[in-house]
């Protein structure tokens, strides 16, 4: 190979891996910058109430009950009372919410925010005197409801329930008294006269939140009903739901569970004595994600970089051999250079516009900069065209890869098959050795 072929791929190699560093600086850029943005977003959260998950109702019942210990040698008995506390979750648990979202800003950065509004209906069903024995000794305490909340900076007026059959008003106070509900509130209930009853509950509730709304199915049959103006959601947690309908308008999510798919009767009871993971993770949850994070696109842009300077190397050096004419490796590096500060365009721009007008943006500024440099680089206005042609394609291809997420290999496969393939057939009748000096070899 002669040494002109030597000095040309060890510069390009040089230049490449120049790039490879720039191109490294604008990714950590774009953390850098989605740092500062998740730093926004916790000090909008910070003045705002953050995710919010509603566990509840729940009917809570204290009680004493006396004890009796077994005869001591003497035959005495000791008699002692005993404090406990019964805990019934909904036999029918009907939640209908609407989630009116909204944004609001820091700098130039914006998060979501909703007001939930929510009916919350169903009904419990009360044992025989608390699910005691009927001979046990039994005082009973004043029951009350308790519903937990996620964050209680949410809630901007007080609420209040319709309880029973005569609909009685009562109003929830701060606090759910519960260890397990660190934050939440609780509305005082008639007193239990010990008798098995059905009673009914029916409450709105008004809460503003951030991000993320959950729902803890604890009634033994759950209807969760969720609708939204925002268009863009993400249904998570281990119970997907059974109906729903994504349009330009928003959404509506119907979810169905029960206990025999739950088991959360049994887990709500161990969360009393501290394991609660399990229990956690049976929410039933929408997030309202902003549906092109640009921060998330740059990145796998940028991802893309190396391999478009490549693609364009390889076009310089095709070009180089097609029309036998000599590129400077410094051309090479200019050329890759204006490639590598197209991705610090996009971040720059995508962070105050739209993405795909930020994209568009970039990309028509970075193919008219080549444009006009490959005409004198490449010898000719019409190879620069070609040039131009060449990396327009290479920029909606890669806004291609960047839409298709889940097809991203298959497309990115494809393309590198079909360049190949292009480059081969225009290289067919290249003679090589000729080319490299070397044609004594051949023979």
């Amino acid at each position: 190979m002669s040494k002109y072929l030597v000095f040309k791929f060890i510069a390009i190699g040089i230049v490449e891996l120049v790039l490879l560093v720039a191109l490294s600086m604008v990714d950590n850029l774009v953390s850098a910058r989605k740092a500062y943005r998740d730093v926004a977003l916790r000090s909008i959260a910070d003045g705002a109430a953050g995710p919010q998950q509603l566990n509840g109702p729940v009917w809570v019942l204290p009680y004493r009950w006396q004890s009796v210990s077994p005869p001591d040698e003497t035959g005495k008995r000791e008699t002692k009372w005993v404090d406990g506390e019964l805990h019934v979750l909904p036999e029918k648990l009907i939640v209908n919410g609407q989630l009116h979202t909204f944004a609001r800003k820091r700098d130039i950065y914006q998060a979501l925010l909703y007001n939930a509004d929510l009916r919350i209906s169903g009904s419990f069903k009360l044992p025989a005197n608390g699910g005691l024995s009927p001979d046990a000794a039994v005082e009973w305490g004043l029951p009350y409801l308790a519903v937990g909340l996620s964050d209680m900076r949410g809630i901007k007026q007080s609420p209040s329930a319709l309880w029973g059959e005569d609909k009685l008003v009562v109003a929830f106070q701060p606090g759910t008294r519960l260890k397990s509900m660190e934050q939440g509130m609780h509305a005082l209930l008639p007193s239990y006269d010990g008798k098995a009853a059905t009673v009914d509950f029916d409450f709105h509730l008004n809460v503003g939140g951030m991000d993320q709304f959950s729902v803890m199915p604890l009634g033994r049959d759950t209807e969760v009903s969720l609708g939204s103006n925002w268009a863009s959601p993400s249904f998570v947690g281990r119970f997907l739901p059974d109906d729903r309908h994504v349009g330009n308008d928003g959404f509506n999510a119907r979810w169905r569970t029960s206990w025999f798919a739950t088991n959360l009767n049994e887990q709500f009871d161990r969360c009393f004595s501290g394991s609660c993971d399990t229990f956690n993770g049976n929410a039933l949850s929408v997030r309202m994600i902003d549906p092109v994070d640009v921060y998330a696109q740059t990145d796998r842009a940028v991802k893309y970089g190396f391999l478009f300077i490549s693609l364009t190397f390889a076009t310089f050096f095709l070009t180089e051999v097609m029309r036998r004419i000599a590129i400077h490796p410094i051309q090479y590096g200019l050329v890759g250079l204006s490639l590598a500060i197209f991705f610090l365009l996009l971040l720059s721009l995508a962070e105050q516009l739209p993405f795909y007008v930020a994209y568009l943006s970039a990309a028509v500024a970075c193919v008219v900069q080549n444009l006009f440099y490959g005409s004198y680089a490449l010898g000719g206005r019409k190879a620069g065209l070609a040039y131009g042609s060449l990396l327009a394609t290479l920029y909606g291809v890669l806004y291609l890869l960047l839409c298709v997420e889940d097809f991203a290999l298959l497309c990115g496969s494809i393309l590198l098959f079909a360049l190949l393939t292009v480059a081969m057939v225009l290289t067919r009748k290249v003679d090589w050795y000729q080319l490299t000096g070397s044609s004594d070899a051949a023979g």
